[in-house]
């Protein structure tokens, strides 16, 4: 029985938004801000690591980022676990993105706006129900005036309840597809499987479509998570402690565990850059067998058509569409 894997890991939510881009541009405009006269068409996938220009200064990482045709840049974030920096890493990230737009001699009304959507598996407002939050540079005392340059949109998926955007339906059968598909799912709810590109998304979290070392890095992904969340849990509890204790002497053995703690964390950031090397190691392997295998498809195709055989034939042969064959025989 087919078994689904959750779109929240690094590994298959990067598989369906940063190796797809109708995916990714269907996502984008149901969720984002966007007006109907403003609607991404098309995208090109932009490195995710962005270095900066000075050496020593800090690189930074995405999930994934685009362009659009008119030069909108957009990056995506899923976050397992909410951190209070996370707001200013998201800001960082996106500023960057704005400033290196520009060589040196250009102009700044060259400068598109960057649009940034992270999406929370954890809370950060603990003060509102609002699972959505809007980002933009506006007057204060007229938030219809806006300075066009960063737009940041927040979304916390343990707040979100379908019947909260039932006039965005498209946009609320995504975020259903982010929180609720996972391990345990083994049938697709009719609801999402009725939308086209939510079943295309749903069908490349199949666990039967990756391969055993690709499952591994799954799973020592959801490892890095656990531990990762243990520690945060340890260093709260740790803190409470300390509010509470008294004297030097335990404040400094606070301050010793939490620089283990810290080493420990720079530890599993290590281990964790290892990993995407793995999968990134994995996915190129992947796609030489593939350019293989199309390769091998092309000069059967071409040695059949030489050996007299119809398209007809040849097409049983291979398994490929005649439009394909055609194709390759017209190249």
């Amino acid at each position: 029985m087919a078994r689904y894997l959750d779109p929240k890991n690094d590994l298959t939510f990067k598989r369906v938004f940063g190796e797809h881009p109708d995916l990714l541009i269907g996502f984008l405009n149901s969720v984002m801000p966007l007006s109907s006269d403003r609607l991404i068409r098309e995208v090109e996938y932009l490195p995710a690591e962005q270095v900066p220009d000075i050496a020593g200064k800090k690189n930074s990482l995405v999930d994934v980022k685009c362009k659009d045709k008119s030069g909108r840049v957009f990056i995506i974030e899923m976050q397992m676990l909410w951190t209070d920096d996370f707001t200013n890493r998201i800001v960082f990230n996106a500023s960057k993105a704005y400033v290196r737009q520009l060589d040196k001699s250009e102009s700044y009304h060259l400068l598109q706006p960057v649009y940034t959507l992270a999406i929370l598996n954890g809370n950060f407002d603990h003060g509102s129900e609002q699972f959505y939050h809007h980002y933009a540079i506006v007057n204060k005392e007229n938030t219809d005036e806006v300075i066009e340059g960063l737009e940041f949109v927040l979304i916390e998926l343990k707040k979100f309840k379908p019947e909260k955007w039932g006039e965005r339906k498209i946009a609320a059968l995504w975020l259903r597809f982010l929180k609720e598909v996972d391990e345990r799912m083994i049938s697709l709810p009719a609801e999402l499987a009725e939308n086209e590109q939510i079943l295309k998304a749903a069908e490349l979290c199949l666990e039967g479509g990756f391969t055993p070392e690709e499952l591994f890095v799954y799973e020592a992904y959801w490892d890095w998570v656990r531990t990762e969340k243990t520690i945060r849990e340890g260093s709260e509890a740790r803190g409470l402690a300390k509010g509470l204790a008294e004297g030097k002497t335990e404040r400094d053995q606070l301050e010793i565990e939490r620089d283990q703690l810290e080493a420990e964390r720079d530890q599993l950031e290590v281990e964790r850059n290892q990993l995407e090397a793995e999968r990134d190691q994995l996915e190129t392997e992947r796609n030489q067998l593939k350019a293989e295998k199309e390769k091998d498809q092309e000069n059967m195709v071409l040695n059949s058509s030489k050996a007299g055989l119809s398209v007809e034939t040849i097409s049983a042969i291979t398994g490929l569409l005649p439009e394909q064959i055609h194709e390759i025989l017209n190249r």
